[in-house]
């Protein structure tokens, strides 16, 4: 795999999902191990007890799936970093179109883009041990749609997850 030209028939599910089970969110700066990969499952059921599209919901497993062959960055870093972000969009738009059929739309951009800005709140509180802004949203809208309750999840079964969630979103697209 090139990371600086990718091709879509070089681009896996089971890789990225492997990969993804075994990073770190936060560059690893948490209280314990959360994988990218679970966050990435937990984005898109999110999506889907919002009652987003099954194209929405697939987008949202797959938003940081470049990570998988381009590293985690945090957020507040990668804002410094135009040359990795105009790379990750291009992975992320050759990934789309392979499994999607085509790049999100700016609305559906901004949909996956608020998902990944809520779960920020729950990456806050739980990994970080801070206490957002919108705390109260936390705790009384997003608890009530997805069980965060599984911190530790083994990364094999994060790998299965994020596999069975792929097929299930792609069956429907």
């Amino acid at each position: 795999f090139m990371p600086m030209e990718p091709e879509a028939a070089d681009i896996h599910i089971t890789d990225i999902a492997h990969a993804l089970s075994l990073l770190c969110r936060g560059n690893g700066h948490v209280k314990h191990f959360f994988s990218v990969g679970q966050h990435c499952v937990n984005c898109a059921l999110e999506a889907m007890a919002r009652g987003y599209s099954r194209r929405v919901c697939l987008a949202c497993l797959l938003h940081d799936a470049g990570e998988a062959y381009l590293s985690d960055v945090p957020r507040p870093f990668k804002k410094t970093l135009p040359s990795y972000q105009k790379l990750e969009d291009h992975f992320l738009t050759i990934l789309y179109e392979k499994y999607l059929g085509s790049d999100l739309t700016q609305e559906e951009r901004g949909l996956v883009r608020e998902i990944d800005d809520d779960m920020l709140y729950f990456d806050l509180t739980e990994l970080l041990g801070e206490k957002p802004d919108r705390l109260e949203y936390y705790i009384n809208v997003m608890m009530e749609k997805v069980d965060f309750g599984s911190l530790n999840v083994p990364f094999l079964e994060v790998e299965e997850n994020y596999i069975e969630l792929f097929h299930e979103l792609m069956s429907g697209i």
